[in-house]
C-alpha cells in the first residue's frame, strides 16, 4: 500500500474515532460539570459577568478566546437541551448534555487529527517507497499521537478538551518544521488565547523565532548575523501576536475588567501542589519533608502538637504545608524553572539548526522543566511534552528511548484521575496497549541500532506493575486504606517522579 495515497491514515482516524464513541457513558469528572457551566455563563450571561460569575465554585478560569469557544458552542448545544445553558443549573447531566458534550469532544479533535497528518508530513522518512507503511516512521508517529492513552483517557473519560489544544500545538510545530513561520506563529498565538498553560513552552517559540525568523541570515560558524536583522519580518510577528491578543482580550480591556480575568487565570493563592501531586520535583520535595517531620518527632526534635495538621495526616487533598524543610513560594518556582529552561533556550539561539526540530526539542525541554517545577502544576500537563517528543522520537534513536521511559511513565501517572471500578479495565488495557506498541514499534524502527531501554530502565517501567497492583489490590484490602487512604496516591506520584525526573536528566543531555 503506497503511503502517499494517505488512505490508511484516514482509516486509522477513523478507527480512533469509533474507540472515542465507546466511551460516551463511561465515568466522567467534574470537569464535565466545569465546561457545562462555562457553557451556561458565556450563553446566559452578558461577556461583562463572565469573569465574575460565581454561582458555582467552577468559576471561568481560562482566557477569553475559550469562553468564545464556549459560546459557540452553547449556539449548538441549545439544540440538545436548553436547560443545560441555565447557570443555576449546577451538576446539571441530562443524556442529551451528557451526549451533546462527548460530541463536541469527539468533533473538534478533527483539528487534532489534521495536525496529526501535518506532523507526519514533516518528519524525515527515509524508508523505501514500498516498505510495509506500519514500519515506516509516518505510521508510528500517527499511532503514538493519535491513540496515545494519556490523552484519550483525559478528554474521551475524565472529559477535557485538549486534544482540541493539541491540534493548535503540534500544528504550530508542524509549520515551522515546513519554514511556514508566520502561520506557526499565528496557531501557537491562538493556542495561548485558549489555554495560558502553554506559557510554559513560549520561551521556547519567543527565541526560536528571533533567530530563526527575525535574522535572516547566519556566519559560517552559525553565529547570528546581526546585520541580517529584519524589523518587517519583526513588525509581522507582533502584528500577529497583538492582532489575536486584541480579539481575544479587548472586550474586558475595554471594560477595564483585565485584573478580574488575569485573577482568574493565574490563582497563586492555590497551594504548590494539586490535589494528586504531579510526579515532579516537589512531590519529592514534600516527602522528604514527611519523612523529616516523622523522624524529628519520634526522636523528640519536634513537637507534634505544633505542626500543622497537614504535614502529617493530611494526605494529599488539601494544601501542604512544611514543617522541616523551607517553604516554597511562586516566585521561587518561577525563578527555578526559568533557570532549568536557559540551557535549552541558549542552545536553541547559538545553534538553531535547519527545519524546526531545534524548536520542538526545546519545546519539550520547556514543558518538562515548568511540569518539574512549576507551582500548582496538574498531572496532565505531562502531555505536553511526551506529545512533540514523539516527533523526535521517530527520528532518532536517543529520543526514542526518552519517550518510552517519559511516555510510560507520564501517562500512567494521569491513571489516578480514573478511579471507578467499571473503567479500571478499559484504562489499564488502553495504558498496556499503548506501552506495548510504542516499545514494539520503535524497538523495530532501530532494530540495526541496539536496543532503546537500558536493563535498570526495563526494570523500573516493570515497576509501574507492582504499583498498580499495590495501589488496585493489595492496599485497599489493608487496615491502612481506611486510616491512610492518601498512600497509594503518595507511592504513585513519587515512584513516576523518578522516571519523570530520569527522563528530564536524560533529555537535557541531548542538548
Amino acid at each position: 500500500m503506497a503511503a502517499d495515497s494517505w488512505s490508511w491514515f484516514y482509516a486509522l482516524a477513523f478507527g480512533v474515532s469509533l474507540l472515542k464513541c465507546l466511551f460516551l457513558n463511561a465515568y466522567h469528572s467534574t470537569d464535565f460539570e466545569v465546561h457545562r457551566n462555562w457553557l451556561a455563563i458565556t450563553h446566559s450571561l452578558p461577556v461583562s459577568r463572565w469573569y465574575h460569575e460565581n454561582q458555582s465554585e467552577w468559576t471561568l478560569d481560562y482566557p477569553p478566546l475559550f469562553a468564545w469557544f464556549e459560546l459557540s458552542l452553547s449556539q449548538l448545544a441549545q439544540y440538545a437541551d436548553s436547560n443545560m445553558l441555565l447557570v443555576a443549573n449546577l451538576e446539571y447531566c441530562s443524556p442529551a448534555t451528557l451526549l451533546f458534550q462527548r460530541l463536541s469532544v469527539i468533533f473538534t479533535d478533527v483539528l487534532f487529527m489534521y495536525s496529526v497528518r501535518e506532523c507526519c508530513r514533516s518528519i524525515k522518512d527515509n524508508s523505501v517507497s514500498n516498505k510495509d507503511i506500519l514500519s515506516r516512521p509516518i505510521f508510528i508517529l500517527s499511532v503514538l499521537l493519535m491513540w496515545n492513552c494519556g490523552l484519550l483517557i483525559l478528554d474521551h473519560i475524565h472529559f477535557q478538551y485538549n486534544g482540541m489544544l493539541f491540534g493548535f500545538l503540534l500544528l504550530s510545530l508542524a509549520r515551522h518544521l515546513q519554514s511556514r513561520h508566520l502561520e506557526g506563529a499565528l496557531f501557537f498565538t491562538v493556542l495561548l488565547n485558549l489555554k495560558h498553560i502553554y506559557l510554559y513552552v513560549s520561551p521556547a517559540y519567543g527565541i526560536y523565532l528571533l533567530r530563526s525568523y527575525c535574522f535572516t541570515s547566519e556566519n559560517t560558524d552559525s553565529s547570528v548575523r546581526w546585520k541580517s536583522f529584519s524589523p518587517v519580518r519583526l513588525v509581522a510577528l507582533a502584528t500577529i501576536v497583538l492582532s489575536v491578543t486584541a480579539m481575544s482580550f479587548g472586550p474586558f480591556i475595554a471594560m477595564g475588567q483585565m485584573s478580574q480575568v488575569f485573577s482568574r487565570l493565574f490563582p497563586f493563592k492555590r497551594g504548590l501542589c494539586h490535589a494528586y501531586w504531579a510526579p515532579n520535583a516537589w512531590a519529592v520535595y514534600n516527602v522528604v519533608d514527611k519523612i523529616l517531620v516523622t523522624v524529628g518527632v519520634r526522636v523528640g526534635l519536634l513537637d507534634s502538637s505544633s505542626l500543622p495538621r497537614a504535614s502529617m495526616t493530611g494526605g494529599l487533598v488539601q494544601e501542604f504545608h512544611h514543617s522541616v524543610l523551607p517553604s516554597i513560594s511562586p516566585s521561587v518556582t518561577i525563578l527555578c524553572t526559568l533557570v532549568a529552561i536557559l540551557p535549552a533556550v541558549l542552545r536553541t539561539w547559538l545553534k538553531p539548526g535547519i527545519g524546526g526540530r531545534s524548536l520542538v526539542r526545546c519545546v519539550v525541554v520547556c514543558a518538562l522543566a515548568s511540569f518539574m517545577l512549576g507551582w500548582h502544576v496538574h498531572e496532565k500537563a505531562i502531555l505536553i511534552a511526551i506529545l512533540p517528543l514523539s516527533l523526535l522520537a521517530v527520528e532518532n534513536r536517543e529520543d526514542a528511548g526518552i519517550f518510552l521511559m517519559l511516555s510510560t511513565t507520564g501517562n500512567y501517572s494521569l491513571s489516578p484521575l480514573i478511579y471507578t471500578a467499571a473503567e479500571l479495565p478499559i484504562k489499564m488495557l488502553l495504558m498496556l496497549m499503548y506501552s506495548v506498541y510504542s516499545i514494539t514499534a520503535l524497538s523495530n524502527l532501530y532494530r540495526n541500532q541496539g536496543p532503546l531501554l537500558r536493563p535498570l530502565e526495563f526494570v523500573y517501567l516493570l515497576g509501574l506493575v507492582a504499583v498498580e497492583i499495590l495501589r488496585e489490590v493489595v492496599y485497599p484490602l489493608s487496615p491502612w486504606q481506611q486510616t491512610l487512604p492518601f498512600i497509594p496516591l503518595l507511592v504513585t506520584s513519587v515512584y513516576c517522579s523518578l522516571g519523570v525526573t530520569y527522563s528530564f536528566i536524560r533529555l537535557y543531555l541531548t542538548l
